[in-house]
C-alpha cells in the first residue's frame, strides 16, 4: 500500500514499499549464543554502535542518560552476529551529545563483559569528557582515568579526539607531548581518533592547525615515535584524498580506518598501494550488508564488493548531511523501523534533532536497499510516524 512521505518542499510524494527484504530479522536479541558469522578476513571492520534510550524514564534534556541496557546490548550482539566488530562508546553512542563519562563508563563495562561472553571484538573510546575544560595536565589525566578503564574491561583503546585538548592546547607540541605520554603508558596498541569539525566544530584546529597538511604531518610524527603503540588511525574528515594520502605515508603495519562516511566503499575497496579498514557510524545500519560486502571481498572480487555496497552511499550521504553530528537520529530512526528497538527516543531528545522530510527520505533510501528485515513492521512504524506529525495518509 502506498506511502505518502512528505518532501521539503511541503508537498507529499508516493512511495510503494519494498516487497522483498535483502536482510534477515535480528539473530541474537536475547540470546548469548557466539556470533553465527566467522570474522572478515580481508579487513577490519568495526561498526560504531548507537545507544537505546530508557523511553520510560523520567528525565530531562541536561538529565544523565536513561539507558535500555537490554536493547543496547542485543544490538551489539546483532552486529557481532555477522562477524563485524563494535567500536564502542563513540560518538555514534552520542558521546558528548546525551551520553556522559558516567553513562559511557557503565556501557564499556557491559559491552565489554557482553563482547567475551559471545566471543566479540571490541574496541572503547576514551577521552576526556569527565571535564568541560582544564590545563594540559588535567586534560592529560582525564585521559589517563578513561585509559585504564578501557584496559581494565580488556578492550582495546581508541584515543579519542578531546574537546579539552583543542581548547587547551596551544601549538602541535602540546598534542605531541599528551598522546605521547598516553602511548608510551598504553598497554597495548591502540587506535588513533582524527574527528572532523563537521562532526563536532569544537575540535577545529585539531593537531595544531587548522591547516589539514601542517596537521597531517604533525599526526605522523607522533605515530612515528611510538609505532609499537598505535594498531592504526580512524580518520573522519570526509575526504577522499586526503585519507588516502595519509594511508600511503602511514609506517608499515599501521592501519588507516576509514571514517569517510561519505566515500567508504572505494576507500575500503582501496587501490595497487593499498586500502583502508574500516570505523564507521553508518556501519551501525547497514550491518549486514557492510558484512555481506567485506565477505565478497574476502574472496578477492572487488567488484562484487562494490556492486553490494556503492548502492548505499546515497543513504550514509543523507544520513550524514550538514550538520553532520545530527546523523544520530537517522541511524536511530532505522534502528526502531528494523525492528532492533521498541521506540524512536533517543538520550537527551535527540529524536528531534532532524526534520520530518529528511526521517521519510531516511526512511525512503534504507527501504530500497532491503534494509528492514520486518517490511509490514517497518511501513506501520513509519505511517505511525507520520501520523504523529498530522501526515494524512
Amino acid at each position: 500500500m502506498t506511502v505518502h512521505l512528505p518532501a521539503p518542499d511541503g508537498t507529499l510524494r508516493a512511495h510503494e514499499p519494498s516487497t522483498e527484504p535483502r536482510v534477515q530479522g535480528p539473530r541474537v536479541q536475547e540470546s548469548r549464543a557466539a556470533p553465527a558469522e566467522s570474522p572478515l578476513t580481508s579487513r577490519t571492520v568495526f561498526a560504531a554502535a548507537h545507544v537505546v534510550a530508557d523511553p520510560f524514564a523520567d528525565v530531562s534534556p541536561d538529565s544523565p542518560a536513561a539507558v535500555d541496557w537490554d536493547a543496547t546490548l542485543a544490538f551489539r550482539r546483532h552486529l557481532w552476529s555477522y562477524g563485524l566488530g563494535v567500536a564502542e562508546a563513540m560518538d555514534t553512542a552520542q558521546r558528548g551529545m546525551g551520553l556522559d563519562w558516567a553513562g559511557a563508563a557503565e556501557l564499556i563495562r557491559r559491552s565489554a563483559a557482553e563482547a567475551r561472553s559471545v566471543g566479540g571484538r571490541i574496541a572503547c573510546g576514551a577521552g576526556t569528557d569527565q571535564i568541560t575544560g582544564g590545563s594540559l595536565t588535567e586534560v592529560r589525566v582525564a585521559y589517563e582515568e578513561q585509559l585504564a578503564l578501557v584496559e581494565e574491561y580488556g578492550a582495546q583503546a581508541i584515543l579519542m579526539a578531546s574537546r579539552a585538548l583543542a581548547a587547551a592546547a596551544r601549538s602541535a607540541e602540546d598534542y605531541l607531548e599528551v598522546y605521547g605520554h598516553l602511548l608510551r603508558q598504553a598497554a597495548g596498541p591502540v587506535i588513533l581518533h582524527w574527528l572532523g569539525p563537521m562532526f563536532d566544530p569544537a575540535l577545529e584546529g585539531y593537531w595544531g592547525s587548522s591547516d589539514l597538511d601542517t596537521a597531517t604531518g604533525t599526526l605522523l610524527e607522533l605515530i612515528a615515535a611510538h609505532p609499537d603503540k598505535v594498531d592504526g588511525v580512524k580518520i573522519s574528515l570526509l575526504d577522499a584524498r586526503r585519507e588516502t594520502d595519509l594511508r600511503r605515508r602511514l609506517p608499515r603495519g599501521v592501519r588507516c580506518y576509514t571514517g569517510d562516511d561519505f566515500h567508504y566503499p572505494e576507500l575500503i575497496a582501496g587501490d595497487d598501494q593499498g586500502f583502508s579498514h574500516a570505523l564507521l557510524g553508518v556501519f551501525d545500519p547497514l550491518g549486514p550488508l557492510a558484512a555481506e560486502a567485506v565477505r565478497v571481498l574476502d574472496t578477492g572480487d572487488t567488484a562484487g564488493f562494490r556492486a553490494v555496497l556503492d548502492p548505499t552511499v546515497a543513504l550514509a550521504r543523507h544520513l550524514f548531511q550538514a550538520p553532520t553530528r545530527f546523523y544520530k537520529t537517522g541511524v536511530v530512526l532505522l534502528a526502531w523501523l528494523a525492528g532492533h528497538q521498541s521506540h524512536f527516543t533517543m538520550v537527551g531528545g535527540l529524536q528531534s534533532a532532524r526534520s520530518l522530510p529528511h526521517l521519510a527520505r531516511a526512511y525512503e533510501l534504507a527501504d530500497g536497499l532491503g534494509l528492514f528485515p520486518d517490511l509490514k513492521l517497518a511501513e506501520e512504524r513509519m505511517r505511525t510516524l507520520l501520523s504523529l506529525y498530522g501526515v494524512d495518509q
